[in-house]
């Protein structure tokens, strides 16, 4: 059963929580795609990609890849899962995509100190409760370390 949980960012960017959870999706052996709704974030998340810690390479690549099937994380404007993924990232108010019952997760990461994200994401997980899906809550603690409250 695909499990959708709703990551509510407080203290920290996007930008540094992202690749921590690409990584940890890899090292499960986990295909990813991340679905933002601008062609502008693909290529600010492709450039963040390759350079956000000088200790770490985090494979991916983009939708207008002719490899984009082959790259273990890619990044997209559609719902589409040409890597076959597992993992499904929505960012950016991306919505909930029709087909998520075909990935094991869906994460949708949503801005806290943006109301029209946080209300979006009140409706999403209506949504997906009212669909079946395994839906949970996580809120980072004051260490950083995520906490499920839902």
């Amino acid at each position: 059963m695909t499990e959708v949980l709703f990551y509510h960012l407080e203290n920290r960017p996007l930008e540094s929580v992202l690749p921590v959870l690409l990584e940890r999706s890899l090292e499960r052996g986990w295909r990813v795609v991340v679905h933002t709704t601008l062609e502008e974030r693909v290529d600010a998340l492709d450039s963040h990609l390759w350079t956000f810690r000088d200790d770490s390479f985090l494979p991916h690549g983009t939708f207008r890849e002719a490899t984009a099937a082959d790259q273990p994380v890619l990044l997209m404007v559609s719902d589409d899962n040409p890597n076959g993924a597992v993992v499904c990232i929505l960012i950016d108010r991306a919505p909930i995509p029709e087909n998520a019952a075909d990935y094991q997760r869906v994460v949708v990461v949503f801005d806290g100190s943006d109301e029209g994200a946080v209300a979006e994401a009140r409706e999403s997980w209506q949504a997906v409760r009212a669909r079946g899906l395994d839906a949970t809550y996580w809120r980072a603690g004051a260490d950083g370390r995520w906490q499920r409250r839902g």
